[in-house]
């Protein structure tokens, strides 16, 4: 680059923050992106996989993660839904300290506030700006914790470190990397458009020491001929003087979770193979959240699922699902506006079964009231009154890993086949009580024997809701609740597809295409990896 090109911009005010950098021999590497959605999740979470694979002990990381899906630990922390599959492809338990700092949108200008797993407060965005340096401290907390028990800790960034606006005390992407000494492989989405333009761009608006700490570029979601693709990368690394360390392909046939609503938005969250014969609503609410309960349908060949915002959308559905939500009561309000509620309850009128999960349990009740304001202004709001429930929301949230028991009651699991046994975890801050029977019983939370009765089924069993968010990862339930849909349509019964064998197939053909496209062993060079692996795949693809 020419001097004026060099000249930098304002740094991250984070040079020197309240703790020293953290001694430890586990090696960094940070992935940041120029855009949020440009594939950071799923390629840490390969490199996870990859290094896994070597014999590296690695681990997850992301300082700072807005996100509304989510995820309860063992102890009952929570942290973003992306790190808990991080910690999967690495083959480890998800801990808080793999997101030490979680944002939860709360409206347009504010988020509620998770520390190491528990809530914090909410803060409006400029308040949470200057809240940034302390935060800082309970950043590198959980990276030295991580950093002491592995090899390698692979560090995702949050959004673009482009940001002008976000730059000073920066704890999600530069400002990290210079905390914990990590070089930085940026990435960019060429399916977008404008990839090179994104690069280069970014790069520009880095501080002098930023940019030197980024060591090269990765292309992701590339379709066509690679050929054609070269004079760009020629380009490129003659522009910046930095290597691409590989290009991605395009991908289209792996199905693997979102992060965030990005994907809901661009009309991608109902990406299911098959000939659609059990059509599956979802109701889009403007606050969904956990909308990563429904990956398992991906994986069955038979089921299409749409998320949907209009009430014509509702025609020919199976089921309505309505998922969770950060703002219950304002969600509530938006349905009812939209006229999805009149249409809603038609539908279970007409015979048709509506399930709510967390926030859409609530909503199937009489009424859900919020008197401590912790998710609205407004201080109650009426329900669906599909079920004869009503709830309080309360000042402290209830995390849990759970295991309960589903009795046997058609259509649910199980139809006179016994009780069925389910694992998941629950997010919410609601009591719901009422006079229908529970839907499940819960003798497990965080390992601690309890007996808690969870939910609510309606006498014919059509409507039915739960706290329990993972209910459809467990294998026997899910094909029980698709075959009785499959008995009523006249279609034949499936058997089980094993969800967590199928997903982890799915990580391994992610990681072989990463292997074969992206420079592998460069990247441990980078690093300073003593003892660098030898039998990493050669690519036609690689660039040196």
């Amino acid at each position: 680059m020419s001097k004026k090109q060099g000249s930098g911009v304002k740094g991250h005010g984070l040079e020197n923050p309240y703790l020293p950098p953290p001694a430890s021999h586990a090696r960094p590497l940070m992935l940041q992106g120029t855009a949020s959605h440009v594939g950071k999740s799923i390629l840490v979470a390969a490199l996870c996989r990859i290094f896994k694979e070597q014999g590296l002990k690695v681990a997850p990381f992301k300082a700072q993660n807005m996100a509304l899906n989510s995820f309860v630990t063992k102890d009952g922390g929570e942290i973003g839904r992306a790190q808990a599959f991080q910690a999967e492809a690495a083959g480890i338990e998800p801990t808080v300290d793999m997101n030490p700092i979680l944002l939860k949108p709360t409206s347009d200008m504010g988020s509620q506030v998770i520390i190491h797993g528990k809530v914090y407060g909410n803060m409006k965005a400029a308040e949470y700006h200057k809240f940034k340096k302390e935060a800082a401290q309970y950043v590198l907390e959980s990276y030295r914790r991580l950093a002491e028990e592995n090899d390698v800790i692979m560090i995702e960034g949050a959004g673009s470190p482009a940001e002008i606006n976000l730059r000073e005390n920066d704890i999600a992407n530069m400002g990290l990397a210079e905390m914990v000494g990590a070089p930085v492989i940026l990435i960019g989405d060429i399916d977008r458009g404008g990839v090179f333009a994104s690069l280069v761009g970014t790069m520009e608006l880095l501080s002098s020491s930023e940019r030197k700490r980024l060591k090269g570029f990765i292309i992701n979601k590339f379709r066509g001929d690679f050929e054609l693709l070269k004079p760009g990368i020629d380009f490129l690394q003659h522009k910046t003087g930095l290597p691409v360390f590989g290009v991605v392909p395009y991908l289209k046939d792996i199905s693997l979770p979102d992060e965030d609503g990005v994907v809901l938005e661009q009309g991608q969250g109902s990406r299911v193979k098959g000939q659609g014969k059990i059509n599956i609503a979802v109701i889009k609410l403007p606050r969904i959240s956990n909308f990563t309960d429904f990956d398992p349908f991906k994986f069955e060949p038979d089921v299409y699922v749409r998320y949907i915002s209009q009430a014509a959308e509702l025609d020919e559905a199976d089921a309505i699902i309505i998922p969770g939500s950060k703002n219950t009561l304002e969600d509530m309000r938006w349905l009812r506006k939209s006229g999805l509620a009149d249409a809603v309850i038609h539908y279970a009128k007409d015979g048709g079964s509506v399930i709510g999960i967390c926030g859409g349990f609530q909503m199937l009740g009489r009424i859900v009231k919020d008197p401590h304001g912790v998710e609205s202004h407004c201080k109650e709001t009426k329900g669906l009154g599909l079920l004869d429930v009503a709830t309080i929301l309360e000042r402290e949230k209830r995390t849990y890993q759970v295991g309960a028991t589903i009795p046997p009651f058609p259509p649910l699991a199980n139809g006179g086949r016994g009780d069925c046994l389910v694992k998941g975890y629950e997010i919410h801050m609601g009591e719901t009580i009422g006079k229908n029977k529970p839907f499940a019983t819960i003798a497990k939370r965080n390992g601690i024997s309890v007996r808690v009765e969870d939910g609510a089924v309606s006498k014919d069993g059509r409507i039915w809701g739960t706290y329990i968010h993972g209910i459809f990862d467990n294998d026997e339930f899910r094909a029980e609740f698709l075959n009785e849909v499959r008995i009523a349509k006249g279609l034949p019964e499936q058997g089980i597809i094993p969800f967590k064998d199928t997903k982890d197939k799915q990580m391994d053909i992610l990681a072989d295409a990463i292997k074969e496209s992206v420079d592998v062993q460069r990247l441990y060079g980078i690093m300073g990896v003593k003892g660098l692996p030898t039998n990493i795949l050669a690519s036609p693809h690689r660039l040196t």
